[in-house]
């Protein structure tokens, strides 16, 4: 009697266990980029933007794997997704991640992460302390992550966003191309109420444009 043996399927989980952040400074900052770049990108649909979602790069190993606090994907659709399989995305690599540091972040943790975006395809990647200010950047140059070296300001040549850090230190500045800043959802949702308004005034329905 043959005995045919069948392997089980593997797991891919689509939560790590941990925490988005540590604590409420690094939620901020997480939701300012994602809500930031989301706006950029809305009326594109091939451009897919996730926050801690984890991003799986090879079939078949599920312990290859992280979760960057923002990541964006150009190429793929916008949909909901449990964790980002790279094979069911037509091998399609995450190219842009972000991380933001909490106090709990070590040395081991962010070198192994700066070791998987290098190996598996991350084109800009860019870290920032809100604790400290500082801000780095590293771009992808001759099949390597760079450190992009600037001054007090950095374009991002994939997004065309501008990064600005102030002297003295402050509070980390971000621009979309069009010289609008960044701003969390909440001035977000005051500056479209404000310009709701402002239509209404002008006799326009501000649903209709």
């Amino acid at each position: 009697m043959m005995t045919t043996l069948t392997s089980s399927p593997v797991h891919y989980p689509d939560s790590d266990g941990n925490p988005m952040a540590d604590n409420t400074k690094q939620l901020h900052w997480i939701m300012l980029c994602k809500i930031g770049l989301d706006a950029l990108y809305a009326t594109q649909a091939d451009v897919f933007i996730a926050g801690d979602l984890l991003w799986y790069p090879v079939e078949g190993q599920p312990k290859i794997r992280q979760a960057p606090d923002v990541m964006v994907v150009f190429g793929r659709p916008k949909a909901d997704r449990g964790s980002y399989k790279q094979w069911e995305e037509a091998g399609v690599a995450p190219q842009i991640a972000f991380e933001i540091l909490s106090p709990g972040n070590t040395l081991l943790e962010m070198a192994r992460k700066f070791e998987f975006y290098e190996e598996y395809g991350i084109e800009e990647y860019y870290i920032y302390n809100p604790d400290t200010y500082d801000f780095s950047a590293w771009q992808r140059r001759d099949g390597k992550l760079r450190v992009a070296e600037f001054t007090s300001e950095l374009t991002s040549p994939r997004m065309g966003i501008r990064f600005m850090v102030p002297d003295p230190p402050a509070p980390l500045e971000i621009y979309h191309p069009n010289g609008r800043r960044f701003v969390d959802g909440a001035t977000l949702s005051q500056e479209r109420d404000r310009l709701a308004a402002k239509l209404r005034e002008l006799g326009i329905d501000p649903d209709t444009v």
